[in-house]
């Protein structure tokens, strides 16, 4: 049994009992990202993971870290605090297996203005969830108290991941060339960027979140709560049969920021924009802000929240692959030389 208590920090609005509440109430969560390699419960002082490297030649240790951002305003708002964390999980392991690593494991932080344990547990149910979907631990994380700096029933969820890959293995962009074929993976709709834009249009704020759309074929809180779509399991599943040349996570910056980043000088993607599928939540978010459409692509994913690119002659069983494993995949373009500095280019 835990004895410890102070009154004074009490006073001062720490609530320490509730802490351990919270822990208490996670661990069930927690127990679902079990995973080989795991070698300490969660509580101490840090987190224990002693990582499989059978057959690597030169392990390379790979992290990410990154928050919900304002995502989870709509979810405060609406009292849904179960899906956030899944959020927050794909933010990380979706940027780490951009270089072909695979996650191993998480940790999470949360700032709370009061430490309500409930909440906290489902907070972290939704981060267990991500870690299960992407076949990573949880081996730690942090709740913090910040009575008199955060409102009571504000948050801020924020995590980072480990993933590991061989240093043969890692996506070598200098690989690629014109004629490599630029595939799209599907998102499940806004994922987690762009959220101040959203608030902003619809003045979440003020408006009912649980009103129907009929284009959206569901209510607008429903829609914009719906949780980042993690790739990882169905990417490592391409790695293994075909030959990647790039990746890209397609988040804050939208299209023009972030598959740039994974091209090298001299080449282009080439995006036949026709061929993307955008759903419905882009077209009214941009009526109803009043949104240019190159605005929309520099903001949001629009439809695809990430993008491979593979050698024209191994396209076929990428996308096999990538269906097989439950994604829906689709050509959208092809590199081509560049005479300037221009990596990304659009047509109709």
């Amino acid at each position: 049994m835990n004895n410890s208590h102070s009154a004074a920090y009490a006073a001062a609005g720490v609530n320490i009992e509730a802490g351990y509440e919270g822990v208490k109430l996670m661990k069930k969560h927690v127990d679902r990202t079990l995973i080989d390699g795991v070698v300490s419960d969660i509580g101490g002082f840090g987190g224990l993971f002693a990582p499989n490297i059978t057959g690597m030649t030169e392990p390379v240790l790979v992290s990410g870290t990154d928050g919900v951002g304002t995502k989870q305003r709509i979810a405060q708002i609406m009292d849904k605090h179960d899906t956030v964390g899944i959020d927050c999980v794909a933010m990380c392991v979706n940027d780490v297996i951009c270089v072909g690593a695979k996650p191993i494991f998480f940790l999470d932080y949360i700032a709370i203005g009061k430490n309500d344990p409930v909440k906290v547990a489902e907070l972290v149910s939704g981060v267990a969830e991500g870690c299960v979907q992407s076949g990573c631990a949880l081996i730690g994380g942090e709740t913090a108290e910040h009575p008199g700096t955060m409102a009571a029933d504000d948050y801020d969820l924020a995590g980072f991941t480990v993933g590991i890959v061989d240093k043969k293995d890692i996506i070598d962009k200098n690989k690629m060339k014109p004629g490599d074929v630029v595939i799209a993976l599907a998102s499940s709709g806004i994922h987690s960027n762009g959220y101040s834009l959203v608030r902003k249009v619809f003045d979440i704020e003020n408006c009912d979140l649980n009103k129907h759309y009929d284009e959206l074929g569901k209510t607008l809180g429903e829609t914009l709560l719906t949780p980042t779509k993690i790739y990882v399991k169905s990417v490592l599943k391409a790695l293994e049969v075909s030959d990647v040349h790039g990746i890209s996570h397609i988040t804050g910056g939208g299209f023009y920021e972030n598959i740039p980043r994974s091209i090298p000088n001299g080449l282009k993607a080439v995006i036949d924009k026709q061929s993307i599928v955008v759903p419905p939540i882009f077209k009214l978010l941009q009526k109803e802000g009043n949104i240019d459409e190159r605005d929309m692509f520099n903001t949001y994913n629009m439809g695809v929240g990430m993008s491979v690119i593979v050698s024209q002659d191994s396209a076929d069983a990428c996308l096999k692959a990538l269906k097989d494993a439950g994604e829906t995949a689709y050509v959208i373009g092809e590199i081509a030389a560049s005479e300037n500095e221009e990596k990304l280019a659009f047509r109709s």
